[in-house]
């Protein structure tokens, strides 16, 4: 399941309303924390099954990506932000490559998914949240070795969901690329 985020809220709300459990990519600092918050914040995410994931871009991602490949083989689910971080601005940013990667790799479709209602500068302190689930895209055919397929692809992907979400797209990532690192996890 590949969804926008727009708040810390919305890997709850997915798996709420998947109604099974789903891992999630989570970024590394959730995992490296110091002390006893660390300890029960690292804890706490293992515990929901999220994964750690190295955001700097480029291979650094592929161990979090392996890892989703095994969940999927196992025959569970996985979810994402393609986005790789929450839209600071409410647009829909650029996604990032790792979950066509691993569709493209493991034959597994990838359902879109748009959540509306869990920003906070757009909401009531009591608002409806929805989460609508998109026809599955089958990515099987798609070559793991063919960096244009993937993008087109994952722009595919970004462009089901912004129509969904209402929200507008933005070709550029929702965080500035870290120094001399390709943006392509």
């Amino acid at each position: 399941m590949a969804a926008n985020h727009l708040a810390v809220s919305d890997s709850f709300y997915l798996t709420l309303a998947a109604r099974r459990p789903v891992s999630f990519l989570a970024k590394s600092d959730y995992f490296e924390g110091r002390g006893l918050r660390g300890r029960l914040t690292r804890r706490f995410f293992a515990g929901l099954g999220q994964i750690a994931v190295d955001r700097r871009g480029g291979d650094s991602a592929r161990a979090a990506l392996d890892a989703a490949s095994a969940i999927l083989a196992r025959g569970d689910a996985w979810g994402i932000h393609p986005e790789g971080t929450r839209s600071p601005d409410g647009d829909l940013h650029r996604g990032h490559t790792g979950v066509i990667r691993v569709a493209a790799g493991t034959g597994a479709p990838v359902v879109p998914v748009a959540i509306r209602g869990t920003r906070r500068d757009e909401t009531a302190r009591w608002n409806r949240v929805e989460v609508t689930f998109l026809p599955p895209m089958d990515l099987s055919a798609t070559p793991t070795d063919d960096p244009t397929a993937i993008r087109e692809a994952t722009d595919a992907l970004m462009n089901k969901i912004a129509v969904a979400s209402g929200q507008r797209y933005a070709d550029t990532y929702a965080r500035p690329p870290m120094p001399d690192t390709p943006q392509s996890a």
